[in-house]
């Protein structure tokens, strides 16, 4: 896999976690789960950015980006606070597996991107309930 190659894996994974957090905030009462609904929007203002940078390096490597689809499935059991919070740890747990796999096929610059994209979702994931994990993104030894 090319670096290139890797960066358009992570701009897909950051175009499917802008709509299912927008789906998400769409679910969640600023009013009546003001923590939570902070916390996504949060994470959907730091994935935006994200997949809006990773879309200039791809271009900027040559290649076009990697455009969104027009859906992606959604997690089922978003009608309560706590499912709408299972789904966000999901999603961030599953944005780090991916920055994990970036990190090792990238370098430098791109490198060093991958492995903050990482450590952000691995704090995130702790704003949504997870626990610490020695080695977020490496699903094998992680004690989910």
């Amino acid at each position: 896999m090319t670096e290139t190659d890797s960066l358009q894996d992570v701009l897909a994974t950051e175009h499917a976690a802008v709509y299912v957090l927008g789906v998400l905030g769409a679910r969640t009462s600023q009013s009546g789960a003001p923590d939570l609904y902070a916390t996504l929007r949060a994470a959907y203002d730091a994935h935006r950015g994200r997949r809006d940078q990773l879309t200039g390096l791809v271009a900027a490597a040559g290649a076009t980006p990697e455009a969104a689809a027009t859906a992606y499935d959604l997690p089922t059991g978003l009608e309560t606070p706590e499912g709408v919070t299972l789904a966000g740890l999901e999603l961030e747990r599953a944005c780090a597996d991916v920055y994990a796999a970036a990190v090792a096929s990238t370098t430098g610059e791109d490198r060093a991107l991958m492995i903050g994209a990482l450590n952000d979702a691995a704090v995130r994931a702790l704003g949504l309930r997870g626990t610490p994990e020695m080695f977020p993104g490496a699903g094998e030894y992680a004690d989910r």
